[in-house]
């Protein structure tokens, strides 16, 4: 894949994310998942850390989409770390062209990703993808919800 994406009929692209996009990213956090937002230390981390796979959505240069898997090769696993979607740019097809093209990207068989269980829009857009629930963590989000396993394999070992 080249390293810019432009969907067809928008002036919207899917690129790499570095450091450079930190305030942004930070403010995404805010907006998409409020109390469950990430502190700004992890936000860097996602755009800084090395074996992890980052792609912003970007419409005139203003972030309004990301996406991030941990490559966990050792155990031939990623882990989509988040995936969020500014609300107003919600239902017209980007987190699942945010969520193909990071698979796309990912050279391992298994991917794993956690969706708190009051997230029904999410949990649609995973299981829409293949995704299937595998596991269930108890009280792991803040207020206490219920974190939902779902895992999806890419390609046999």
């Amino acid at each position: 894949m080249s390293e810019y994406k432009t969907l067809p009929g928008s002036g919207i692209q899917i690129m790499p994310a570095t450091w450079h996009d930190l305030r942004e990213l930070y403010q995404l956090e805010r907006i998409c998942f409020q109390v469950d937002a990430w502190p700004m230390l992890d936000v860097l981390g996602v755009l800084t850390l090395p074996q992890v796979l980052r792609l912003k959505a970007a419409d005139k240069n203003t972030l309004i989409g990301f996406i991030a898997a941990d490559l966990r090769r050792m155990q031939q696993t990623a882990w989509i770390a988040t995936l969020a979607v500014l609300p107003e740019y919600q239902k017209a097809g980007l987190g699942s062209t945010l969520l193909e093209t990071c698979e796309s990207q990912i050279n391992l068989p298994r991917i794993r990703l956690s969706v708190r269980q009051s997230n029904h829009p999410a949990i649609q857009l995973y299981k829409k993808h293949a995704y299937q629930q595998v596991d269930t963590w108890s009280a792991y989000y803040k207020g206490g919800d219920d974190a939902l396993v779902f895992e999806k394999t890419l390609h046999s070992t």
